[in-house]
């Protein structure tokens, strides 16, 4: 897990060099086109089995993996990568929320707790003005809460079917839905869109090589995620993910983000503390 939040970090380096030539839905599909060109041949050497009988939540999960990717890059791409990071932990604290709600899971004081210190810890990041939260702000509360609803549709998803077919819904919206948005993005103008809008740009020489780089990182990355959970108890496994937010920040001051200042640190430490919590329950 050390070894894929290294990884994760990287690839998000890779995701803020393309940004400087691409639009974030432009990322975001070369960032899906390979998984799903990975996935497909794994479908293909070994076919999938499974029950099925639930295409509606599967396309919601492919559908809000999607959108919080989209937030996610676009994030990347405009703020600094450990801050975007950070706002891409608060996922596990919101699946905690939204499993007791939807699930009718369990949740203790503690992870009541844990879910009151990761709000304060928001609060704390985004720094709120007299105008409210700003739209990187928002995006990145949005990349959580997005991912957060995927995970927790996956739950149910997985006594239904095979996992590769739960990670195609994700990565074949995540393709698809680029393509669409690629061919609709003249013929809408609004600004404020401009996370989910682009125009495609054929990549150019050095170009070509942050689009592998991010895309091999991030490959690399889930197989070794993978792979720990696999080997151990998954709450070990989340708590160690957290390093990912130090990774980024340190990786980010390398392309010249600033480090954080004392009240966005303190808010990172925040959420790493409520997440921990979380992960302890596991």
């Amino acid at each position: 897990m050390l070894a894929a939040s290294l990884m994760f970090a990287f690839m998000g380096a890779f995701a803020k060099l393309s940004s400087q030539h691409m639009s974030s839905l432009e990322v975001v599909f070369f960032r899906n086109i390979a998984g799903v060109i990975l996935v497909g041949f794994a479908v293909l050497k070994k076919p999938m089995i499974h029950v099925g009988g639930k295409p509606w939540l599967l396309f919601f999960r492919g559908f809000m993996g999607f959108t919080a990717l989209l937030a996610f890059f676009y994030n990347i791409a405009h703020i600094s990568l450990g801050d975007a990071m950070t706002y891409s932990k608060t996922a596990p604290i919101f699946t905690a929320m939204f499993a007791w709600l939807f699930l009718s899971e369990k949740l203790s004081l503690k992870g009541w707790g844990a879910i009151f210190l990761g709000f304060i810890g928001i609060i704390f990041i985004t720094q709120p003005s007299g105008i409210g939260f700003s739209k990187y702000d928002i995006l990145g509360i949005f990349s959580g809460i997005g991912a957060a609803l995927a995970y927790t549709s996956i739950r149910e998803l997985k006594n239904f079917y095979d996992t590769r077919a739960i990670v195609l819904s994700f990565m074949g919206v995540g393709t698809v839905g680029p393509i669409v948005l690629f061919l609709i993005s003249p013929y809408v103008h609004m600004p404020s869109l401009d996370f989910m809008l682009g125009e495609f740009v054929m990549p150019q020489g050095v170009v070509w090589f942050y689009v592998l780089g991010m895309g091999v990182f991030a490959t690399f990355s889930q197989v070794f995620m993978t792979k720990a959970y696999m080997e151990t108890k998954a709450g070990i496994v989340g708590a160690v993910s957290y390093t990912n937010i130090l990774f980024a920040i340190l990786v980010g001051v390398m392309l010249g983000d600033s480090l954080p200042n004392i009240t966005t640190a303190f808010g990172i430490v925040l959420i790493v503390v409520a997440g921990l919590m979380v992960a302890r329950a596991k």
